[in-house]
Parts: structure tokens; sequence; C-alpha cells
């Protein structure tokens, strides 16, 4: 296993879902039910979506070379404006929308409900799409799935369990200002790769 590219991959993940609206909808869930069912349904979720983007970023390797940095660079470069323009405020309310449609009640029907509400959710999300990326430029699908499912699962953890907790220390303006940083600085290297080759 590629340590580095673990490393790089967690936490860019990590950081890239601290203000997204699935971390707001688990935060949400985590707060009005059984948290650690919460957890469950949303960790597998999570686990079962990162396999669906390896699995896409190991068929966008059969594009041309050219093709996949040009992705790659699209997707670090449209990451890093989405974290830096949309408004936190934005994904607030689209989280707190997804969680509302989740209903109280036994330990498996919340965790059945928190899987689909992130599932669902996830489908096209930012993350979804850097994972695709990460599996495209490395080739190393083991690797970006095992990371990728470990910092999903961490914060969904933090959302489910003590969430509100964590905004009250961190704000989410700073994560996403971060977060686009580190994109912008990866969409860079990838555009910058594309010239040079």
């Amino acid at each position: 296993m590629n340590l580095a590219l673990f490393g790089t991959v967690f936490a860019v993940l990590f950081v890239a879902e601290l203000p997204d609206k699935t971390m707001i909808a688990t935060l949400v869930m985590g707060s009005r039910s059984n948290s650690r069912a919460v957890w469950l349904g949303a960790g597998s979720a999570f686990v079962a979506q990162v396999a669906l983007s390896c699995v896409a970023g190991r068929l966008i390797l059969l594009l041309p070379h050219r093709v996949v940095l040009i992705f790659e660079t699209v997707l670090f470069l449209g990451g890093a404006f989405y974290l830096l323009f949309i408004p936190e405020k934005h994904e607030e309310e689209r989280g707190e929308e997804a969680a509302d449609h989740e209903s109280l009640g036994s330990f498996l029907r919340v965790a059945g409900s928190a899987f689909l509400v992130i599932f669902i959710g996830e489908f096209g999300d930012l993350t979804q799409l850097l994972v695709i990326n990460f599996v495209a430029k490395s080739h190393d699908i083991l690797t970006v799935f095992i990371a990728g499912s470990c910092a999903l699962i961490a914060i969904s953890g933090i959302a489910a369990l003590s969430g509100r907790a964590l905004l009250r220390v961190l704000p989410l303006s700073a994560i996403r200002k971060g977060g686009g940083v580190i994109l912008a600085g990866f969409g860079i290297y990838s555009l910058v790769a594309i010239f040079v080759r």
C-alpha cells in the first residue's frame, strides 16, 4: 500500500467532506435519533459510494492519457471553486433538507434511513468526484478505496456522534476555504502536467 497516497486521499476527502451537505445531514440525523445507528448507516453508504467511484475512476483510465489529465484538472479546479465560492449556508440548508426526510424509529430503521439519505445525497458530490480523480491519477484503486472509506467513515462518525461540538470549535467557512486552497493546488499541478507532457 502506498502510504503517501493513503495520507493524501484521506486528508483531502476528510477536509472536503467536512463542509458538505451529506456531513450536515449526518450531523442533523445524529442529533435527532440514535447517533450510532446514524453512523452505521452513513458510514456504510459512504463505503458503497467510494466503491462505485473507484470503479468509475478505473473506467476513466481507458481514455487517452491527455483526456484523463484534462478531466483531473477540471475536477480539482471545479472542487476548489465550489469550496471557495459557494456559501456554506447553501450546504447547511441542503443537508438539513435531506435529514428532514429521515424518520425516527428503531436502530435498523434509523441506520437504513441514514444509509439512503447519504447514499442518494452523495451521487455527483465533490468527494465522489475526488475519489474518481484519485483513482484515475494514481492507478491504485485499493489504496484509494481504503483511504477514502476510512476518511468518510471517520467524518461520518464525528458528524453523527459529536458534530455540533466540532462546528462550535471549527467554523465551516474556515474548513471550506482550507479545502478550496488544497484543491486549487492540485488543480494547478494537474494543469501544469497537461502542458509539460
